[in-house]
């Protein structure tokens, strides 16, 4: 099963049941939406409501895949910064992202959703190892497929493993769960004036150096033509308008804005 077909729009390759823009997306969820307003780790009660989020978006005939982060728990580049290895510390990030990925993955099958742990480095007592057609048969299955630990390699973001993930699995588009519903000029947190915007290209997030995605992963969109859907994960439901195209989102993708 292919890609995104080269030069058709969003709407053109939706395929889905009941209303879904989107056959099959790819959820990025950084390792910061999981652990809700604490200052580290898990939050079950806000797996637990993304779970139900998903569910509620699977119910579309939409076929979910999910990478997940684990900044949460460890960051890499923090852990360079301190003075340990990069390859290290970056190692270090992509076990986090396996103990994400089982809490998210037992908060979905409490909810009802059947849901597979395919993680980039191979540990088979814990769960399957990433191998592209099995990650494929689950999903057609109707499973939700959580990604872990990354591209299996440091120096690579879990943006990147997104759109990577994305690409193989021939998803129709990338969704990316921030705090915030959209791409902004700056941290709206910070600045009261930063501009949002509702369509942006490629080529514009990466000359105007918008913090939305690692650079990397916004040119692996532009040279698959992968569309990027940037919303926020805090108000429930949300998924499911990211499905119908009712949220309010930012949407990177080639070409101008639409009308």
């Amino acid at each position: 099963m292919g890609g995104p077909t080269s030069g058709a729009s969003v709407d053109d390759r939706a395929r889905a049941d009941g209303g879904s823009r989107y056959r099959r997306l790819l959820l990025k969820l950084s390792g910061e939406a999981l652990m809700g307003k604490n200052a580290y780790g898990i939050d079950m009660a806000v797996c637990t409501r993304l779970a139900r989020d998903i569910k509620e978006a699977t119910a579309t005939g939409t076929e979910i895949a999910v990478v997940v982060g684990g900044g949460n728990i460890f960051r890499g580049l923090a852990g360079a910064a301190r003075g340990m290895d990069r390859s290290t510390a970056d190692y270090m990030g992509m076990l986090a992202t396996v103990m994400n990925a089982l809490a998210f993955q037992n908060a979905l099958e409490q909810e009802g959703v059947p849901a597979r742990v395919l993680s980039a480095i191979p540990m088979p007592t814990v769960c399957e190892a990433y191998v592209r057609p099995k990650a494929l048969h689950h999903i057609e299955r109707g499973r939700v497929v959580v990604f872990a630990a990354g591209t299996g390699n440091p120096y690579f973001t879990t943006d990147t493993t997104a759109v990577l993930r994305g690409i193989e699995m021939g998803c129709d588009a990338v969704a990316k769960a921030t705090q915030v519903d959209g791409v902004y000029s700056a941290d709206p947190k910070k600045d009261p004036f930063a501009t949002r915007y509702d369509h942006l290209t490629y080529d514009e997030v990466l000359h105007r150096n918008l913090q939305v995605m690692d650079m990397a992963a916004i040119a692996l969109a532009r040279d698959n033509r992968m569309p990027l859907v940037v919303f926020s994960i805090e108000e429930s439901g949300n998924i499911a308008k990211v499905l119908a195209g009712e949220a309010r989102a930012t949407t990177i993708a080639s070409g101008p804005s639409p009308a």
